[in-house]
């Protein structure tokens, strides 16, 4: 069995990843990362936050720009809440995401695609990343 990585260890993993240029700590036992993705040189430069406590999942803030005013008066697509704005990006059953996998290596490039489904969604009103919502089955 793999041991789960702590955060400290995702933090290194973070700092080396060359696609999350970035800045952050772990304080308290909590992993706090942010950086700037932007998924297509045509779209806008998203802040993102990324906190992840020790034997927990990873939450994924968009600090900034506000997807809410960029969404006018529709509702976020596949969002875990939208104040602030976190990112839905794996269902946990499935175990896509699990305490040994890297951080930099799966939460942060799914964060990326999100975005670009995203930038789509905000196009066109079609949401291309499916997946299922919280109480979905």
């Amino acid at each position: 069995m793999t041991k789960a990585l702590s955060p400290e260890q995702q933090w290194v993993r973070l700092k080396s990843s060359p696609i999350c240029r970035g800045h952050g700590m772990v304080q308290h036992g909590e992993l706090i990362w942010n950086f700037d993705a932007q998924p297509n040189p045509l779209c806008c430069v998203y802040r993102i936050q990324i906190r992840f406590k020790r034997l927990g999942s990873p939450s994924v803030i968009v600090i900034n720009p506000n997807l809410n005013e960029l969404a006018g008066n529709r509702h976020l697509p596949h969002v875990y809440s939208s104040t602030p704005v976190r990112l839905c990006l794996h269902f946990p059953k499935n175990d896509e995401w699990t305490l040994h996998k890297s951080i930099a290596n799966t939460i942060v490039p799914w964060t990326y695609l999100w975005l670009a489904y995203f930038e789509h969604w905000l196009a066109t009103d079609e949401w291309l990343g499916g997946g299922k919502h919280p109480g979905e089955e």
